[in-house]
């Protein structure tokens, strides 16, 4: 991947700099910050920034406070970095529009697996554009997503979560599947990630987040005739 700018923002000068080889060794181009203040600087001093990976715990303004600051101007991807691994921080995390919340310490390899995984599906264009089902319209060039022909705002994660769920109506699929399709890259850990970005995208559809199915000990179907079928 050519001419990638990221910003990385930590107050360690050691994690910046491991970040930073990492990414330099795959190609990027690294812009670092090292507070909140100073990364809301370069980010709007600068045009071409392509993802930002921001630490939660630093002087001056938090992540949380920048991410809100970015979010207001851009829909650019945020990887958040914390040392921090309850539910409750990873649901703020997404509620302000993160697409990944990566706890530390963390593989600097999958990191830039993940990195490199949001900007893939950022920048690719399906010449088959749009999908449709039960009155939920995704179209992929756009990145837009309308129910009923009203507008809903989705993060990254989601709107690919959505879009594959979309793509394989009425197939059950696992959370294994859902993982390497998605997340695109070797995940080892638990299914929380998958679970509490299907209950933040069944939130955003409203009622018809009952297309997206529960099935228990495996892992989730979209089904358009759940809701008439009483399924949860």
């Amino acid at each position: 991947m050519n001419q990638v700018k990221v910003l990385v923002v930590d107050d360690e000068s050691r994690m910046r700099k491991l970040i930073r080889d990492f990414l330099v060794k795959d190609g990027m181009t690294v812009v670092e910050a090292g507070d909140g203040e100073e990364a809301l600087d370069k980010f709007f001093g600068d045009n071409e920034i392509d993802l930002v990976i921001l630490d939660v715990m630093m002087p001056k303004m938090d992540g949380w406070q920048v991410c809100r600051e970015i979010r207001q101007y851009s829909k650019v991807p945020i990887i958040m970095l914390t040392a921090k691994g309850e539910e409750s921080d990873e649901l703020q995390g997404f509620n302000l529009g993160v697409d990944e919340y990566i706890t530390k310490p963390f593989s600097p390899k999958i990191l830039v697996a993940r990195v490199n995984a949001i900007l893939r599906r950022s920048n690719v264009v399906d010449e088959e554009n749009k999908i449709t089902a039960g009155g939920i319209v995704l179209d992929k060039a756009a990145h837009e997503v309308t129910i009923d022909g009203n507008p809903i705002t989705l993060s990254y994660k989601e709107f690919e979560l959505l879009s594959y769920f979309m793509s394989n109506q009425g197939i059950a699929l696992s959370r294994e599947n859902i993982l390497n399709n998605v997340w695109n890259y070797d995940y080892y850990g638990d299914a929380r990630t998958i679970d509490t970005h299907v209950k933040k995208l069944r939130s955003k559809l409203g009622d018809k987040g009952d297309y997206i199915v529960t099935i228990w000990g495996m892992g989730y179907k979209f089904d358009t005739n759940a809701k008439k079928d009483g399924k949860k």
